[in-house]
């Protein structure tokens, strides 16, 4: 985290931009008062919609039936 005078940032506006894209909390203050706080707005990441997999997947018609070999692994 930096802290950074308003008159100090003024003159490095870009270097500040800069290190609050790489993901560093910029605080900028007035009088050693925290005024303003530079941090990076992350992306939403975009929730899942129920049913956008329908059509897509296949299950064979005997998927649950029990499987002959298995028990004669079982014993």
């Amino acid at each position: 985290m930096q802290q950074v005078d308003i008159t100090e940032a003024q003159t490095r506006i870009n270097q500040l931009l800069q290190s609050a894209l790489q993901g560093e909390e910029v605080i900028i203050t007035r009088n050693n008062q925290p005024i303003l706080k530079l941090i990076q707005i992350l992306p939403i990441t975009k929730r899942r919609q129920r049913g956008s997999a329908k059509g897509q997947i296949w299950m064979a018609p005997d998927f649950d039936e029990p499987i002959e070999d298995f028990k004669e692994y079982r014993s």
